[in-house]
């Protein structure tokens, strides 16, 4: 992260974005050198060649429904107002328990959210938990949040998956599961703004039809993808800075960011968009990569330990980038999900972000899981095939 960031104006008490955020991470985890292995793969494949470190893994009877639900209690719990304020709850998922009643009905169930509540479910792979986020602040800022004596209401918004992948699969070193959750109210930790910049076209990258246990994967194809909604977003963004064509000028605004969040498939493909982005832009391989030590590599330390968590992901790491940022600072977040949508966020640091109350989630579920040998990871996978077996039957 730059430590010279330019200081914006603080959001003002009456601003819209982030009041609180609550995160919930699974109670078991798997060092990838474990995997490794189990599979007869060189550790460094992992390791370095993905940048990966440690798997999140759900127990048996623990699931996407439980860490929603925690996520949410934790965001509640911080937040200052009252519950019979919510009036939106958004839950963006890809890991949907039923198809047709949505995520965020278990999750109002288990909090008894209930009454003048707009709830329900958002879905375009790990896009949807932006688009969550992104429709609560519309809603507030439209004026539809506004309650009958005309006091603006909350939002809670939650991105929760678990990503699995078929045993043996060259997705399984990267799978993952987790939740984070915000309310939308005031900006007490941070302001988004009201420009976001988005691109999304049709694409097979990734998909998992129905009936279907494991998702379908068409990796290189899917990292196109990718670099090609980082490099629009980007571009777009720039352009509305003046920045366009100027590739110096380009590298310094990012660069006076306070930090630079990416949805994290793996950190590996992230190094690998930043690259392509800085091609685009003129850069030499070696200005990319410093772009990327400095303002990315500051939010993927809980990706590492965490692995990809579909839609939670790029707010995990958004959420560690905000965790101890001073009031004023801004920071950009890209939002990938296959398929593909895409879209850049410009966040704004509120007076609360400099304490990052919320470190105390990772750092309580992280300290708490238990480390899963080869075995038990083999036999947690079997013991998951009968439900695969019954759920596409």
């Amino acid at each position: 992260m730059s430590t010279d960031t330019p200081q914006a104006p603080s959001p003002s008490a009456s601003s819209t974005g982030i009041a609180s955020i609550g995160i919930q991470l699974p109670s078991l985890a798997l060092p990838v050198t474990t995997l490794a292995e189990l599979r007869g793969v060189d550790p460094a494949k992992f390791v370095h060649g993905l940048g990966c470190s440690e798997i999140a893994l759900c127990d048996r009877g623990e699931g996407v429904v439980e860490l929603a639900v925690g996520a949410a209690r934790r965001a509640l719990e911080r937040w200052d107002g009252d519950r019979s304020r919510i009036g939106l709850l958004a839950v963006g998922t890809e890991s949907a328990v039923d198809m047709s009643r949505p995520l965020s009905a278990w999750v109002a169930d288990a909090l008894d959210l209930a009454g003048a509540v707009r709830s329900y479910e958002v879905k375009h792979a790990c896009y949807g938990g932006t688009l969550a986020l992104r429709q609560a602040v519309e809603w507030r800022r439209a004026g539809a949040a506004l309650d009958p004596s005309g006091t603006p209401r909350a939002a809670l918004v939650v991105a929760a998956d678990v990503s699995l992948y078929e045993p043996a699969s060259p997705g399984e070193p990267t799978q993952g599961a987790g939740a984070v959750a915000f309310v939308v109210d005031e900006a007490r930790i941070a302001e988004l703004s009201t420009d976001s910049w988005a691109w999304s076209e049709p694409a097979f990258d990734f998909w998992r039809p129905v009936g279907e246990a494991y998702p379908r994967v068409d990796g290189p194809f899917s990292l196109d993808c990718y670099k090609r909604a980082a490099e629009r977003c980007v571009g777009a963004y720039l352009t509305s800075r003046d920045l366009e064509g100027d590739g110096a000028a380009a590298h310094a605004a990012l660069d006076a960011l306070n930090f630079f969040a990416f949805h994290v498939p793996f950190p590996k493909m992230v190094k690998k968009a930043v690259r392509h982005v800085g091609e685009t832009l003129g850069w030499s391989e070696e200005q990319a990569d410093a772009l990327f030590e400095s303002q990315v590599v500051p939010t993927l330390g809980w990706s590492r330990r965490v692995g990809n968590s579909y839609t939670a992901s790029l707010w995990l790491a958004v959420a560690e980038g905000l965790a101890g940022a001073a009031a004023g600072t801004r920071s950009l977040a890209f939002s990938y999900g296959s398929g593909f949508g895409s879209e850049l966020v410009e966040l704004t640091a509120g007076p609360a972000a400099s304490a990052g109350a919320w470190r105390a989630d990772v750092e309580a579920d992280v300290a708490s899981r238990r480390i899963l040998d080869g075995a038990e990871y083999l036999a947690l996978r079997a013991a998951e095939q009968p439900a695969v077996a019954a759920a596409v039957s």
